[in-house]
């Protein structure tokens, strides 16, 4: 029995196309995610062979399901997957070069020895520092897991104990999650969720918005699992400046600068005021701390110098001058952009409301995060290689940044992998309808949708390990539902979003990085038990927000 498969010269969206019901049309949507999720969790199968599966099925529900021709179903898939390539994969790779090469020169472990010198021998606001101004520094330049392991390792370093260690730096991996590897969780919304530029911009403000209070308060958090509230009553000085600083500069970089830059200036400056805030301010009860720890006297201090500190934190200075740059002056980068409509496409998808869709594909050669992060890598490398002659402790042979290039494409090979898959699955699903259709169906629930719209984003990073994935995923589903009940797109974006930042904690791929750094591998359960809590209360802090936003008055939400 031989198949037809039906070609057309345009596809026209419909959401009630399975049996003409909205309800059977949303069921049959679904089936590409539980199957997503069934392998991944279920079966335990690795990210992308679940992701080759799902993309399988959302072939196989457009075509047969929503009478998407079969050669625009591939070619959907093939849009999305090199979106996934260029430029989600380009960023993150370039931005772990960028940390490797820093590693690779000494001057990262110099970075690392700063924290030593800070808190007076205060271990509770040492690891407030480490775990989520270090962490979020690094979860903006490098990411999946790189925050977690690193962070993790160097709390154990301090003498804290295995579970509080990976307890406290899950948590601290959270307000930063959604500027992380240079903004891409939020550039993926907005690609995915079909926004402007500026729009992604607006996004991008309000995801500042919605984890102010989460980033506030992350800090007094951390105080309270390594100390109780003796820690909340001892340091909560320190806690308030890390936290309040780090929300208000986020806030500031996101709305005013480069929201692509949100994490490293925001790090920075909470670092930098808060060394400030320790110099006529000290902490209380530390001997009292340090024996009730059991951790002795207090390290000497290391023989780190003003300079070695500054040129540890020199390349973190290059990457906001060229990011800065290409704000200020973008016809210096953007003159050489690809832009050119997506072959098999064009404009034949029709949407519901009876406008072509935009399916082009456009990308920015040298203006794109990854390009700019090559650029910062470029010039990084060439600094410190320069700064470090005459010095072995600093020497960076010429080969060293080649070969940390290499490893980084190699270990990222099934990452990126995933992530293409993830895209290619994404977009099946929204140039088909699939993700329509479900968007609809939730939008039923009416206004009371904007209060649970972040636990899809939750549910999404808490599967999948990113927030870039559940982006994926989600976003058009949430604009959908967004233009049914006439609440804010972008809102709803945000929302997916920040949901996603408080999921990150529990996701199976954070427990198992967690579990391998701290040596409590087989314990993932355990740690799970630990985290948990706090991903529930901040989720519902998150869900509270967005929805008294949804309500608020237009100046507040742009």
């Amino acid at each position: 029995m031989r198949i037809k498969l039906k070609t057309v010269n345009t596809f026209q969206i419909v959401t009630d196309a399975v049996g003409g019901s909205l309800g059977l049309s949303a069921l049959a949507a679904l089936v590409p995610l539980i199957v997503f999720f069934a392998m991944l969790l279920g079966l335990k199968a690795s990210a992308h062979l679940s992701g080759a599966v799902a993309l399988l099925a959302s072939l196989a529900v457009a075509v047969f399901g929503f009478s998407m021709p079969a050669s625009m179903a591939l070619s959907a898939a093939g849009r999305g997957a090199l979106f996934g390539l260029f430029p989600i994969v380009w960023v993150i790779v370039m931005a772990i070069w960028f940390y490797e090469i820093t590693v690779a020169s000494g001057r990262f472990e110099d970075l690392r020895k700063t924290f030593d010198l800070l808190g007076e021998g205060d271990v509770r606001i040492q690891a407030a520092l480490i775990a989520f101004c270090f962490g979020g520094l690094l979860e903006a330049l490098a990411g999946f897991g790189a925050p977690v392991a690193i962070t993790a390792t160097m709390l154990l370093a301090l003498g804290i104990k295995p579970g509080k260690a990976i307890t406290t730096v899950l948590v601290a991996n959270t307000a930063p999650v959604a500027f992380g590897a240079v903004g891409i969780p939020i550039t993926t919304a907005g690609e995915v969720g079909g926004r402007t530029t500026e729009q992604v911009g607006d996004i991008a403000q309000l995801v500042s918005v919605i984890v102010f209070v989460i980033a506030a308060l992350v800090p007094f958090v951390i105080l309270f699992i390594l100390d109780g509230l003796r820690g909340v009553r001892e340091a909560g000085p320190a806690a308030a400046v890390i936290g309040i600083s780090f929300a208000i500069t986020q806030w500031l970089t996101a709305t005013f600068f480069v929201y692509q830059l949100t994490n490293v200036i925001a790090c920075i400056v909470s670092l930098a005021v808060t060394v400030a805030f320790l110099r006529w301010w000290k902490p209380k009860g530390v001997g009292e701390l340090r024996t009730r720890m059991g951790l002795g006297d207090a390290e000497p201090a290391t023989d780190l110098t003003g300079g070695r500190i500054a040129m540890a934190l020199v390349p973190y200075a290059i990457v906001v001058a060229v990011f800065g740059l290409a704000t200020a002056a973008p016809a210096l980068f953007n003159f050489w952009t690809i832009h050119f409509p997506w072959p098999g496409l064009g404009d034949r998808v029709i949407a519901p409301t009876g406008s072509p869709m935009d399916t082009s594909y456009s990308l920015s050669v040298l203006g794109n995060p990854g390009s700019l992060m090559a650029i910062s890598a470029l010039i990084v490398w060439a600094v410190l290689a320069i700064a470090g002659r005459g010095d072995g402790r600093y020497r960076l042979p010429a080969a060293t940044p080649l070969h940390a290039l290499a490893d980084v494409a190699s270990r990222m090979k099934l990452s990126a992998l995933t992530i293409v898959l993830v895209l290619a699955l994404a977009y099946v699903m929204n140039y088909s309808g699939q993700t329509i259709a479900i968007g609809e169906f939730v939008a039923s629930a009416g206004g009371i949708f904007t209060l649970f719209a972040p636990v899809l984003g939750w549910i999404g990073t808490a599967v999948t390990g990113s927030d870039t994935s559940a982006n994926a995923l989600f976003a058009n589903l949430q604009v959908t539902a967004a233009d049914r009940i006439g609440a804010n797109p972008d809102l709803m974006l945000a929302a997916n979003t920040t949901g996603g930042v408080v999921g990150k904690m529990i996701s199976p791929q954070s427990l198992a990085i967690g579990a391998t750094a701290v040596q409590m591998n087989g314990q993932e359960s355990k740690i799970f038990t630990s985290v948990v809590g706090y991903s529930l209360i901040l989720l519902a802090l998150v869900c509270l927000t967005v929805f008294a936003l949804s309500g608020a008055p237009g100046f507040l939400v742009p």
